[in-house]
């Protein structure tokens, strides 16, 4: 087991081999995850919309 030390220097040797993503690649990426957040939102809105009609018409005839 590595002393405190090593350890850090270990994670900081890690940290500086890690390519992290553009700021364009990253404003894009959370674009497209806002994006289809909206649109399974939009979905399952419908999807309820559709079974709580089929229902309230089974149900109240």
């Amino acid at each position: 087991m590595a002393n405190p030390l090593q350890f850090i220097q270990q994670v900081r040797t890690e940290v500086g081999r890690v390519t992290w993503p553009t700021r364009r690649e990253v404003v894009l990426t959370t674009i497209m995850v806002f994006m289809m957040a909206v649109l399974t939102a939009i979905f399952f809105f419908f999807v309820d919309w559709i079974i709580r009609s089929g229902l309230s018409f089974i149900l109240n005839g």
